[in-house]
């Protein structure tokens, strides 16, 4: 496979007054070229933090992000203006990720204009119009402003933004948690005929479970900042190996009449990320947790082929040799 994104032992902490908040940890995994891989966990488990990290809009504390062979944290300021072309984000509010002072033709066009990619304004027209057709928005909007829009249509105004440019990745910030559920379904098949067409590679951050299995070939589960579980789509879904993973599951509603799920319920007191201890995180709301889990924090490891669980039982919870 032709990996794109190669993230090593990546960490990202944020003072505070208590001490150190470590919102990624340690966390490492490859995306291949094309294909996207979906990031899961409940909030504040570092799944937004993990995808500005990667793209070098917050600096990280240590590891590596290698994109397309060159370590991103060690590019000086103008390689990383260069690589902005090559590396894009689809942020989570609509709104908000919008300046309300411009219209959607200045939004869409401006990395153009910051990048010096237009020689004259009929270019820069044509480049405008050519990528709203393609996002689906009508010529009409191209002089509207953000507030005169749905958030169905905003969030095509971010999606032109992000692929003017021809990126080869896009970070994908829950593009579709703040729609309605028809819209959703009509952004989720855009980004998906977008990847077919111009071999896009996504990370896609989300909470909803059923969105990610939609889009997504490999999913990465994440528990306060460390990575849980990492395997396809399918296997991941059929054959979920991590506690964490079998409880975010077991909450997903099925669309059948009289259809039931057995739920887990996670009890216990959540783990804080401030000046974290060497211990599993999510042993405090474990089944299974032992003196071994208080005491040393599991490794990812590959417990099946092409997947990863961190915890130090996962044999035995599963039957596994």
């Amino acid at each position: 496979m032709d990996t794109l994104l190669e993230i090593k032992d990546l960490k990202k902490y944020f003072p505070t007054p208590k001490g150190l908040l470590h919102a990624v940890d340690g966390i490492s995994f490859q995306v291949e070229r094309g294909e996207t891989l979906g990031i899961v966990g409940e909030s504040g488990c570092g799944k937004s933090t993990l995808g500005r990290v990667c793209l070098h809009l917050l600096d990280s504390t240590g590891g590596q992000i290698i994109f397309e062979g060159k370590d991103v944290t060690q590019v000086s300021k103008h390689e990383l203006h260069e690589l902005r072309r090559d590396m894009q984000m689809i942020f989570q509010d609509p709104y908000s990720s919008l300046n309300p002072r411009m219209n959607v033709s200045s939004i869409i066009g401006e990395p153009l204009l910051i990048h010096k990619m237009c020689s004259s304004k009929e270019e820069f027209a044509k480049r405008v119009k050519e990528t709203m057709d393609v996002v689906g928005l009508a010529p009409r909007t191209a002089y509207l402003y953000p507030h005169e829009l749905d958030g169905g249509r905003r969030q095509r105004i971010g999606i032109a933004r992000a692929i003017i440019m021809d990126p080869k990745l896009i970070v994908c910030d829950e593009p579709v948690s703040a729609l309605d559920v028809s819209i959703q379904a009509q952004i989720l098949n855009l980004l998906q005929e977008l990847q077919r067409e111009r071999k896009l590679t996504y990370m896609f951050v989300t909470h909803n479970l059923s969105v990610v299995k939609h889009i997504s070939n490999n999913i990465a589960v994440l528990y306060l900042g460390t990575m849980a579980e990492k395997a396809s789509s399918q296997d991941l879904f059929a054959n979920p190996l991590h506690p964490y993973t079998k409880a975010l599951l077991s909450a997903i509603p099925i669309a059948k009449a009289g259809a039931k799920r057995e739920r887990i319920i996670l009890k216990g007191e959540i783990t804080s990320p401030i000046n974290v201890e060497d211990r599993c995180r999510f042993a405090p709301r474990c089944l299974y947790a032992t003196e071994l889990c208080a005491s040393q924090n599991p490794v990812l490891e590959e417990v099946m082929p092409n997947h990863f669980v961190a915890c130090h039982h996962v044999r035995e919870i599963n039957n596994l040799k």
